[in-house]
């Protein structure tokens, strides 16, 4: 008696789905280990039930299954990653490169290169760009003469500062010498040795100091 095919949908009825989960679980773990032992091949099965119970099978160990599993997987997704990023990575090239001649090309309008097919729309955009740049230009000339002539200002009053220091130490240096100087003619005129005159003298001072030193 021949079977009828058997439709690929959920079994209703809780029995029927149990006892076909069964059988066919353990047919498929039978298939696993015959297919381990004909074919030389390492073999893990893993199977959950609708309640969570597990059933699994190996060959060899699950774990190293496992692994081997997650190893060949990560390689596959670099590898995938990878021809990606190379695919991105020229598209975004291609992309720099046209972007690189449209502004060459621009670039050499502004510079008055290149203008027999130029538009009369483009012409006056030109323009108007030029004009722009100008402006800015001559905007930062000036910022930057301002920037210049406040340095400057700056430079000279630190040296007006310090001329005036310099100014006021030879002042200083000035009245010394010149106190020094009147010092020495002094000496010169009344000797290097000369006492001090202590006691009191009453008379006009020329008495005094042929008193002191006669011609």
């Amino acid at each position: 008696m021949v079977r009828g095919k058997t439709q690929m949908r959920r079994i209703e009825n809780a029995t029927s789905r149990q006892v076909t989960f069964s059988k066919r679980r353990n047919g498929l773990l039978k298939k696993g280990f015959e297919l381990s032992v004909l074919c030389d091949a390492e073999v893990a099965l893993i199977i959950f039930s609708s309640r969570g119970k597990l059933y699994e099978f190996a060959s060899s160990s699950m774990q190293e299954t496992i692994e081997k599993y997650r190893s060949q997987v990560k390689d596959v997704q670099t590898d995938t990653s990878s021809v990606e990023d190379v695919q991105h990575l020229k598209q975004e090239t291609a992309i720099m490169a046209k972007k690189v001649e449209l502004l060459e090309v621009a670039k050499r309008k502004l510079l008055g290169e290149g203008l027999g097919a130029t538009t009369i729309e483009e012409l006056v955009r030109m323009e108007q760009q030029l004009e722009k740049g100008v402006h800015l230009v001559r905007a930062r000339k000036i910022q930057v003469y301002n920037e210049q002539i406040e340095q400057l200002k700056a430079k000279e009053k630190l040296m007006a500062e310090e001329n005036a220091i310099l100014t006021e130490k030879y002042q200083v240096q000035k009245h010394k010498a010149t106190e020094e100087t009147r010092v020495d003619v002094h000496v010169l005129e009344y000797g290097e040795n000369f006492d001090v005159e202590t006691e009191l003298f009453i008379g006009p001072p020329e008495t005094r100091m042929k008193k002191k030193w006669p011609k």
